[in-house]
């Protein structure tokens, strides 16, 4: 898993204002349906080169842009589509013995290649909305719970 963070600390208004704009013409041409875009780009000492991207990474700059210009850092994750134990913990915030218990116990399916590990990237990411979901409805239950026993949470 490798991963590209953008700080943006604090901008001009000037940059804020273009990083806003050129957001803004970029998803405005998303809407029109394409695949790809062509793009030019014209450096400081006026030469042009027109590049070609496709509209999934268009919508990504659009959006970093977006972010960027209020503000935020951007943090951008190139993902595999098969992890390693090591790499989907990680992914997942746990150690990597605790995720080779969910393994091995079925809680996420997996495939070996020799004696290695390989978990696929949708699976990874299933477990977690699902545990992610758990967790809201256990805090709810006990939000309720407090509010029913006047602990001081109304």
């Amino acid at each position: 898993m490798i991963s590209l963070t953008i700080e943006t600390l604090s901008l001009t208004s000037e940059e804020a204002s273009l990083t806003q704009f050129s957001s803004d013409v970029l998803s405005s041409c998303l809407t029109t349906g394409q695949s790809h875009y062509q793009i030019e780009v014209v450096s400081e000492e006026a030469t042009a080169q027109t590049i070609t991207i496709p509209a999934s990474a268009l919508r990504i700059l659009a959006e970093a842009l977006s972010q960027i210009s209020l503000g935020n850092s951007v943090k951008i994750v190139l993902l595999k589509r098969e992890f390693s134990t090591s790499e989907a913990a990680e992914l997942l915030n746990v150690s990597r013995p605790y995720l080779v218990g969910l393994l091995e116990s079925g809680q996420i399916p997996f495939r070996k290649v020799g004696t290695r590990r390989r978990i696929l990237f949708e699976d990874v990411m299933t477990y977690k909305q699902n545990i992610d979901i758990q967790r809201e409805q256990t805090l709810a239950e006990l939000a309720a719970q407090a509010q029913e026993l006047k602990m001081g949470y109304e």
